[in-house]
């Protein structure tokens, strides 16, 4: 077994971290693999009043690619749910895993569902989906785009897993 990276890249609110927690299950118990979640959010002090600015992740990002390195250093893979909304971070995120197999995965859905989950999630600044949504990057390139306003965990989970 090699290790790898999922990487779940897409705007807030498209349903990462949900499907993180399925796809982590799932794999648990179709394949015996074990994966570690790690998310940005971690990283970031979140408040509903305070956007969070492409400056301030890119200034966490070093803490995000050291926790993959040293949960891949136990032996276990790693999803990562993550918001990208620039190449300067892509690139700081690939060029750390370039000796892992990166599996990468964007999840998706249309912006009025984004606002939608937003709002209802109560624990966003406003606006963060539809910016997010804006600048996701990259816009293309991934091995996976599931749609999670079509798709069910469950289908999500295993189309992932079918690239492991």
């Amino acid at each position: 077994m090699s290790l790898k990276v999922i990487l779940l890249n897409g705007a807030s609110s498209s349903g990462k971290s949900t499907l993180a927690k399925s796809l982590q299950k799932y794999i648990k118990s179709s394949r015996k693999e074990e994966y570690i979640i790690t998310s940005i959010d971690e990283f970031l002090n979140m408040t509903v009043e305070e956007p969070i600015y492409e400056d301030d992740v890119f200034e966490i990002s070093p803490l995000l690619c050291q926790k993959v390195l040293d949960i891949l250093k136990t032996g276990r893979g790693v999803i990562i749910d993550h918001v990208i909304t620039s190449e300067r971070i892509y690139k700081q995120l690939t060029e750390t895993l370039r000796e892992y197999k990166l599996i990468k995965v964007q999840t998706k859905c249309p912006l009025n569902e984004l606002k939608r989950r937003e709002k209802e999630r109560k624990n966003r600044c406003v606006g963060s989906a539809e910016a997010s949504y804006e600048y996701l990057y990259p816009k293309e390139g991934y091995d996976l785009t599931l749609n999670t306003l079509e798709l069910s965990l469950g289908e999500c989970s295993k189309r992932i897993c079918e690239l492991l």
